[in-house]
């Protein structure tokens, strides 16, 4: 039997689908945060029902999209590179997933926001931290996507201003829940909407540092660790 070509046009062919549907499950999941957050500037309910059952597809789109890496893995047993990045997609598929649930959480979220009644500065914060989310989430698909090691290392230093964000929004909060009995629980579920936005971020950040450890091997935080000590 003569011996088998490596990569053959099928292991080219399969790596390939696998790199085309994780772009796919990564756009989707930008267009299902974009609707999610869209609930917090006008509440619509059924387009906040179309998020959570987004949500589900998206949770079983990505266990198909793991299976056909495992298979890849199983079939073709690729070697260095292509093994390494094949098994850091199924890792970055559990956050992407963990994302399109949180999405879930955001619109169910705003259910319970939509009428209470924020200052301008607090709601305009809100904005601001939804947005610079988006833009985290964004460059850190395209990172992984185009495996893009500048973009991934980036995305640590935004998520120190997602934080920033976060701790204001937070103190504002108690001021309110002090002032504002009649409103409190709208208010908690604001609280929770902006915690999920910072999950996002932190599952961004994870995803840039799976880009970095592909491209050099070294896991950015534990280094870093390495230095400190």
């Amino acid at each position: 039997m003569p011996n088998k070509k490596y990569p053959s046009v099928v292991f080219k062919e399969r790596i390939k689908s696998i790199r085309l549907e994780l772009e796919n499950y990564c756009n989707e999941t930008v267009s299902l945060y974009k609707k999610a957050i869209s609930l917090f500037e006008k509440y619509d309910q059924k387009k906040a029902d179309e998020v959570v059952e987004k949500s589900k597809e998206m949770d079983i789109y990505g266990y198909e999209i793991e299976r056909s890496c495992i298979r890849f893995i199983a079939v073709e047993q690729p070697l260095a590179s292509d093994l390494l990045y094949v098994e850091s997609s199924i890792r970055v598929m559990s956050h992407i997933k963990r994302i399109a649930y949180l999405c879930r959480n955001i619109a169910e979220a705003c259910n319970e926001i939509k009428d209470i009644k924020i200052s301008e500065q607090l709601k305009s914060d809100v904005q601001f931290m939804i947005d610079y989310v988006q833009i985290m989430l964004t460059k850190g698909f395209s990172s992984f996507i185009n495996q893009d090691i500048s973009r991934a290392k980036e995305l640590a230093i935004d998520d120190d201003k997602v934080d920033d964000l976060f701790d204001s929004i937070l103190r504002q909060i108690t001021q309110l829940v002090a002032q504002k009995t009649d409103f409190a629980l709208g208010i908690i579920n604001l609280l929770f909407l902006t915690r999920y936005l910072e999950r996002i971020g932190d599952r961004v950040v994870q995803i840039g540092d799976r880009v970095v450890f592909i491209n050099t091997n070294r896991r950015p935080r534990i280094e870093q660790l390495k230095e400190e000590n």
